[in-house]
């Protein structure tokens, strides 16, 4: 549907399998994940329904500095419709709906605008969802969490500072993780949430739901001009156009054990080979694998417990993946053993993935050999020679993690992005160790020839990013603890901010010094693009730069 607004219009798509037949898939207008939303519901894919406010709606946002009468009154009739296709009502005592507010740009923007989930809940509904769940822990997680992300993302209480009021509660009942919370301990950590956005912001949590749906619409057309998207889309060249934004019924990862939240790709983002790859973890919601405050289970855990759901999750790969023409990242969750998509790109990777893939593709008739060159034609060619670490006889690693970038880092211990900055422009070489990424970290991200990181996987903020920036990554890594602001611990190594660290991004190994590197090694997909370009009577590719 499109909602009138004067002499011009603003963009609002309802999307199912019904609605989506006589839309066009305008990226532009739709951004990256509308669009791709829409194509999943063409293919007749599990998605949950919702709508999509254009990139249109978003610069009149910017422009009149307020949600217009007319983009409300549109709202409120998608919500009815999505009320009436989810079967729950938004507000709800008995069943309520809750709501996913995410963003979505024409380019994928991977973690640099916000999203929040759980829209709906307050202390009514949360009782609703108690009771017609039957699952008193889920109903107050999901409360606390969209307390937490609401907070951060429409307030400006840090998340940093809930997680602390989560650490004490875990200490408190003598647990390690937030799942081992019971449902009284989470509502007490509910209470404690919100009197200190309270205190921290002097605004009080909104009790209404339609409140919270419109300060969550405002806050994601905000994002766009955020510091760490400008510098994401200065970094990447990419085009003022603000972002769309997704209203979507939530399916929840995080209801019970036959639940949970997972990323797949439909080959080795890293590599390149032609290996699908997932990583998921139970009972958990979406945020908790890409922000990678999770480490978590490589996709044979899946594969082990329900090998249906996880050939039903590889053949949605397969299909996107010709669908598409390129390699798929597909963000899925699985609600009491039912597969949702929520939704799918194409993947970021690393240099040496985008080559193998084009080259992989071009054989297998996916694209042309035309098109594979055009793919590949931008990537400096220094990034594409392999070197991997050379350590002399008995030295050992300190550490090990799991191998989310390839390449090699050889370089100094940065703990925060501020000091990888810093020691860029004293024409070091950083490399930025944290407990997990953020997205304020990208310049700091940037600046550095390595990541390591305590949590997350393969498919965590960190990786995605990394693997973008051509940086050796290795995540997850065991024995990595933090001791103040200048020290961490390595294994049974101790080490200062600025001491020398090298990264193996073959292997994931760690090792406290700066290592020799082997000479770089050219991969045998750079000759077939250079025979194909001849043949082709293209432009040699690569640049030089």
């Amino acid at each position: 549907m499109i909602a009138k607004a004067g002499k011009g219009s603003l963009t609002v798509v309802r999307f199912d399998e019904e609605h989506c037949r006589a839309v066009e898939p305008d990226r532009t207008l739709l951004g990256s994940k509308g669009a791709n939303l829409v194509e999943l519901c063409r293919l007749g894919l599990p998605v949950p329904p919702g709508f999509i406010l254009g990139t249109d709606c978003a610069r009149k946002y910017h422009e009149k500095g307020r949600l217009t009468r007319k983009l409300i009154e549109a709202v409120h009739e998608a919500l009815e419709w999505l009320q009436e296709t989810a079967g729950r009502r938004f507000g709800s005592r008995r069943r309520p709906l809750l709501l996913a507010v995410r963003s979505g740009a024409p380019d994928s923007m991977p973690g640099m605008m916000d999203t929040i989930l759980n829209i709906g809940l307050n202390d009514d509904t949360v009782e609703g969802l108690e009771r017609s769940s039957g699952n008193p822990r889920f109903a107050w997680d999901s409360y606390r969490r969209l307390i937490t992300m609401y907070g951060d993302t429409v307030l400006g209480v840090p998340r940093s500072e809930a997680e602390q009021i989560l650490q004490r509660a875990r200490d408190e009942h003598e647990v390690e993780f937030d799942w081992e919370l019971d449902a009284r301990a989470l509502a007490d950590v509910v209470k404690r949430l919100r009197n200190h956005v309270a205190r921290r912001s002097e605004v009080v949590f909104p009790q209404d739901p339609e409140a919270q749906l419109f300060t969550a619409i405002e806050a994601v057309f905000s994002s766009w001009n955020s510091d760490r998207s400008r510098v994401y889309r200065e970094m990447h060249d990419l085009e003022d156009t603000g972002t769309a934004v997704t209203v979507q019924a939530m399916v929840f990862g995080n209801s019970g054990g036959n639940s949970g939240s997972g990323v797949a790709f439909s080959r080795d983002p890293s590599t390149g080979e032609n290996s699908f790859y997932s990583e998921f973890i139970y009972n958990a919601q979406g945020e908790d694998v890409v922000s990678g405050a999770r480490s978590p289970d490589a996709g044979d855990s899946l594969q082990a417990n329900d090998a249906d759901l996880y050939r039903q999750l590889r053949s949605i790969a397969s299909q996107l993946e010709q669908q598409f023409r390129d390699m798929q990242d597909i963000e899925f969750t699985v609600e009491d053993g039912r597969l949702f998509i929520l939704q799918a790109r194409n993947a970021k990777r690393s240099p040496l993935a985008s080559l193998r893939t084009a080259v992989d593709m071009a054989e297998e008739g996916v694209i042309s050999r035309r098109d594979a060159v055009a793919r590949v034609r931008d990537i400096p060619m220094r990034q594409l020679r392999v070197r991997r670490l050379a350590p002399p006889p008995g030295v050992c690693p300190i550490a090990r993690g799991t191998v989310a970038s390839v390449g090699v880092a050889v370089g100094h211990l940065a703990l925060d992005p501020t000091r990888a900055i810093e020691m860029k422009r004293q024409g070091k070489r950083p490399i930025l160790v944290r407990e997990e990424t953020r997205a304020e970290d990208l310049a700091g991200m940037e600046a550095s020839v390595g990541l390591l990181t305590a949590r997350g996987g393969r498919t965590s903020h960190a990786a995605v990013v990394a693997r973008q920036l051509g940086l050796c990554c290795v995540v997850g890594c065991q024995g990595l603890e933090f001791l103040d602001g200048d020290r961490i611990r390595l294994g049974d190594t101790v080490l200062e901010a600025g001491q020398p660290i090298s990264l193996d991004g073959g292997t994931g190994r760690v090792y406290a010094l700066e290592l020799p590197v082997t000479s770089p090694v050219e991969c045998a997909e750079i000759e077939r693009i250079g025979e194909w370009s001849r043949e082709l009577g293209l432009d040699p590719p690569f640049s030089d730069s």
